[in-house]
């Protein structure tokens, strides 16, 4: 096996807190299109999965772009104030970086949200490149928005590993060559586990745990 170096995280659900902004904005915008909130269930199901793709799935008799700015409005004004970092991942990604790794984002979210989110917690200076919806047309399970963050890395795929908690996020590494880390402290694992056979190379608990991985 190759050594491994270069790490790749997914954002929301694996290095920030981001279920309590997620959810509400969708109850939110379910309220005020429908008049009605809808299962928390559904909505775990949608993690991880870009926003208009989504928007058109689950709301195809409404204007997609109408749904889309209800959405990142509530998103907007409520957003700093939600998200909250998961335990020991500071630790981890400090540790990574002072080791040499190569280190990357490679997320369904938009840059500017992404990087307010690094920025408030210090971390956006540990990344060597992020990786967001803005910078592809094509987005996970898709192996591309990895292969930009290698490309940008120099980094071969046999020596980089993907940590996220979403069947897009392992769907993602395994199509573009690279080892999956799924996270099990996020909601959407169990819930998207029931959707598909996804079969992650590695499954975590804590983040520490990645140090057995890459050692």
């Amino acid at each position: 096996m190759k050594k491994k170096t270069t790490v790749l995280f997914d954002f929301d659900g694996t290095i920030m807190d981001t279920n309590d902004i997620i959810i509400k904005s969708w109850q939110h915008t379910f309220q005020t299109l429908e008049g009605r909130e809808r299962s928390l269930e559904e909505i775990l199901e949608t993690f991880g999965e870009p926003l208009r793709i989504t928007m058109e799935r689950v709301l195809p008799d409404f204007d997609t772009e109408k749904a889309i700015e209800i959405y990142r409005s509530y998103q907007f004004e409520h957003y700093r104030e939600l998200i909250e970092l998961f335990p020991g991942m500071k630790e981890l990604i400090e540790g990574l970086k002072q080791k040499g790794y190569k280190l990357g984002v490679v997320t369904s979210r938009l840059r500017n949200s992404t990087e307010i989110g690094l920025k408030k917690y210090g971390l956006i200076g540990y990344f060597d490149t992020i990786v967001t919806a803005d910078d592809t047309n094509k987005h996970k399970p898709d192996p591309e928005p990895i292969r930009i963050a290698l490309e940008k890395l120099n980094s071969e795929p046999q020596e980089t590993i993907m940590i996220g908690d979403s069947m897009f996020d392992v769907l993602c590494a395994q199509n573009a060559g690279v080892e999956a880390v799924l996270v099990s402290w996020a909601m959407a694992t169990d819930a998207q586990s029931k959707l598909q056979d996804v079969k992650p190379e590695h499954v975590i608990e804590k983040a520490e745990e990645l140090w057995t991985i890459l050692r």
